[in-house]
């Protein structure tokens, strides 16, 4: 049990994970978690929220909330966030805070990756590829499934080769078929798995590390950062050594903690936002809609609770976003009592 502290909470909600991070004032993590977000981003958080509850002591006190990762709005506005920040500067605010002499960060979660360059502890570039599945975590979850052996010892068993085999890595079905053709002629599976880990390194810098100016000290970041034979590969390639941080798997959330702690303080005279551990047992609804009031056929996304619209975002306009706090009853007004095609 945690106890009698104050802390600083961090939340990434991304695609397949939602990470929490529960930071001291003296940057000390005390807890940090990782669930499979599992396409119901909201229960997740909900989840995540009631397992801290239940690692907290009473007097405990959660004083400035951060939110980052694709749904950091839905996160934000479920938890009633201090500051909200996209991925690029969770992560670099993250791996500067860790060392401050960062200069590249390779990060492959599940879905997507990205690259971060920083001079300075500032963002200088970045580039992300959320289109090929080559090369992301999920891709090697499933050639595991495929070989039939623990995602947990693909790296291991990758550092065990002779001689890595040559795997066309530039699409995931290319892969595959390529993977199973090595196999068919003979090659052992270490072989293989280190002959993919070398193609989707290739992958990587030749898609999201094209003509970026890579320079240690380098973190490699990121649920992929577990696989040893990934990190071997990009050290390789490289040329020069690859640096694991303690918290690779949630360096988002951890980040988004750091700029809660930025944004609050220990101020006395700034309050959290925060809803309060309570809201593990909120219900909370969650709609959309098409706006017809202009051409643009605005996406609207609204989170109610009891009624009341707690956030809208989509329109470009303002109309919906700005009726926030209002119930949308029958006794409604403004913009809420206009009819949605109007």
């Amino acid at each position: 049990m945690l106890g009698d502290d104050k802390y600083f909470l961090g939340v990434d909600v991304g695609s397949v994970s939602t990470n929490i991070v529960l930071l001291q004032p003296d940057n000390t993590v005390k807890e940090a978690l990782y669930l499979r977000t599992q396409g119901r981003p909201m229960q997740t958080i909900q989840e995540g929220i009631k397992q801290l509850r239940t690692k907290m002591g009473n007097s405990d006190e959660i004083i400035g909330v951060g939110t980052t990762g694709s749904a950091r709005q839905l996160a934000a506005t479920l938890l009633g966030a201090d500051v909200v920040k996209n991925e690029i500067t969770a992560h670099a605010v993250a791996a500067s805070r860790v060392n401050p002499e960062v200069q590249t960060i390779l990060e492959i979660g599940g879905q997507d990756s990205k690259i971060i360059i920083l001079r300075d502890g500032v963002v200088s570039d970045f580039a992300m590829n959320t289109v090929c599945a080559a090369g992301t975590g999920s891709f090697l979850d499933q050639q595991a499934a495929r070989l039939g052996i623990p995602i947990e010892e693909f790296g291991p068993l990758a550092l065990q080769a002779k001689h890595p085999v040559q795997i066309a890595g530039r699409c995931s079905v290319f892969a595959e078929s390529d993977m199973i053709h090595k196999q068919q002629l003979g090659h052992s599976l270490s072989d293989i798995l280190a002959g993919l880990c070398q193609a989707m390194v290739r992958n990587y810098l030749n898609n999201v590390g094209k003509n970026k100016d890579i320079r240690g000290p380098i973190f490699f970041q990121g649920g992929v950062a577990a696989n040893p034979g990934i990190c071997k590969a990009f050290e390789m390639e490289l040329g020069q050594p690859v640096i694991v941080p303690e918290h690779y798997g949630v360096m988002g959330a951890l980040g988004a903690a750091y700029l809660a702690q930025e944004k609050v303080g220990m101020r006395s005279e700034t309050s959290t936002r925060f809803r309060g551990l309570h809201l593990a047992e909120t219900q909370f609804q969650a709609n959309s809609f098409e706006c017809s009031g202009c051409a643009n056929r605005c996406e609207i996304v609204e989170i109610k609770q009891d009624g009341i619209n707690l956030a809208r975002w989509g329109d470009r306009c303002g109309k919906w976003s700005a009726t926030v706090g209002v119930s949308d009853g029958m006794g409604v007004t403004g913009h809420q009592g206009e009819q949605r095609g109007a």
